[in-house]
């Protein structure tokens, strides 16, 4: 079953490696025919960023795709490190919930890099060696604990048939808080004891920029991680509406853009916005009925195997019938119940989630630059591309769990109570003293 998997992934890269060679052969055509062209203005790129700037219109002052002259170079350049992302993305969200929460770790690394580099000043690195490490030290220690919240039921799960091993882990999830508490105050002393004389102000205001990373990286990432687990739809339809407003804003703004939308990004327009909105909506619903379909992407996975997962579909995932009107070739068709609720995450993805990638914008003109960084050709860096999905990880982990789940107290939810918080001796005497009541209940019925 695995290698049937590893064998479909491969045949995705391959496919989109030949879609890559031929976009290559056209880019190449076009830079030969392409037309230097000055530009004037003091924005600040970050090196080895591929993005062309476009030109700027006399008459509002500002950069519009439906005029740059050299809008086709950079729509290939986007293209060709689209097409590999997505490619790699469908691999890994193939490959199950394990892969895609270890991408979500890389991609919170790099984003916690980009940030840690926009405040270094290279004169005060160099007197203070190892101040650097301190940040990444308290980097890990926040993934630590977050993630250790969030998995520790499902690693215990994953463990219950091994005693040894259960006893372990069930140490390491009852002192999991005090050990992630000692690890912060280490790096609280240390970054005490690191002080130096008028290097003060430096070094305080790396410690407060390295708190602010945790909350705009571990906050919102932390609720992704999250979703994966109750589900990869519900990762997946979010992530997947975000990425195509990102696309359909840029194709309509790229051919039709032609009034500036707001000041932080000349570029957008209300022509990539208004047509990006209707897109997403209408994907939400089609795309919710898709995935839906498939029970490795609806069902919660309650451990961190990495098998396929097969479960009894929730309600919410059942088709019903939906009676059109008459005047309709159809007279009635078949919806899931979830696709209404997809209207609405397709409504915050378009209108709510782009206002993420507008703070992002103001976040850059701050610092007067280009890209948070270049990892990623034609897009900037990796935090150019998570701005809005951060904003709608949250939204939708919220929406999943004011609408979606049940409130009421389940049978699952006392039994992962008892399984997380007693000991296998008390789980024992627990099932015995039950077994008794149960007994002494049927002996007085009969």
């Amino acid at each position: 079953m695995v290698f049937s998997r590893v064998f479909t992934a491969n045949l995705l890269l391959t496919s989109t490696q030949i879609i890559l060679s031929r976009l290559t052969r056209v880019m190449i055509k076009d830079n030969e025919s392409t037309v230097p062209i000055m530009h004037s203005g003091h924005v600040r790129r970050r090196k080895g960023s591929n993005e062309v700037p476009s030109d700027v219109d006399q008459a509002t002052g500002t950069k519009l795709l439906a005029k740059d002259q050299n809008k086709y170079k950079s729509m290939l350049v986007r293209a060709y490190s689209t097409i590999w992302m997505i490619g790699g993305f469908i691999f890994v969200v193939y490959m199950g919930h394990l892969y895609i929460w270890a991408m979500i770790v890389i991609i919170q690394i790099f984003m916690a890099k980009e940030l840690f580099n926009l405040l270094i000043k290279a004169h005060e690195e160099k007197q203070l060696p190892g101040f650097r490490l301190l940040n990444w030290h308290i980097f890990f220690t926040a993934m630590l604990f977050v993630y250790g919240r969030i998995l520790s039921q499902r690693l215990v799960n994953t463990v219950t048939t091994d005693k040894f091993w259960y006893k372990l882990v069930g140490n390491l999830i009852k002192y999991h808080m005090v050990t992630c508490y000692f690890l912060y105050i280490t790096g609280f002393v240390w970054f005490i004891l690191s002080l130096k004389k008028k290097m003060y102000k430096y070094q305080f205001g790396q410690y407060a920029w390295t708190h602010m990373i945790l909350i705009v990286v571990f906050t919102q990432s932390s609720f992704t991680v999250a979703n994966i687990f109750e589900g990869i739809f519900w990762f997946l339809l979010p992530a997947s509406l975000i990425v195509i407003n990102d696309i359909a804003a840029y194709i309509f703004g790229f051919f039709f853009g032609k009034t500036p939308l707001i000041k932080l990004s000349p570029k957008k327009t209300w022509e990539g916005f208004i047509g990006a909105s209707v897109t997403t909506i209408i994907s939400a619903f089609v795309l919710a009925n898709f995935f839906g379909r498939f029970q490795w992407l609806t069902c919660p996975r309650k451990d961190l195997s990495t098998g396929w997962l097969q479960c009894d579909p929730d309600p919410l995932f059942k088709p019903e019938n939906f009676t059109l009107p008459e005047w309709f070739p159809w007279t009635e068709i078949q919806i899931l119940p979830v696709q209404w609720h997809a209207l609405g995450l397709g409504l915050f993805a378009s209108i709510i989630a782009p206002f993420g990638g507008f703070f992002a914008s103001g976040f850059k003109r701050a610092f007067n630059i280009k890209d948070f960084g270049d990892s990623i050709p034609g897009h900037g860096g990796m935090t150019d591309r998570m701005d809005c999905q951060m904003v709608m990880a949250v939204f939708a982990y919220i929406y999943h769990q004011s609408f979606i789940v049940a409130q009421s107290v389940s049978l699952g939810m006392i039994l992962d109570q008892i399984i997380m918080n007693l000991s296998y001796e008390e789980q024992r005497e627990l099932y015995s003293k039950l077994g008794q009541i149960i007994k002494d209940r049927q002996f007085g019925e009969s």
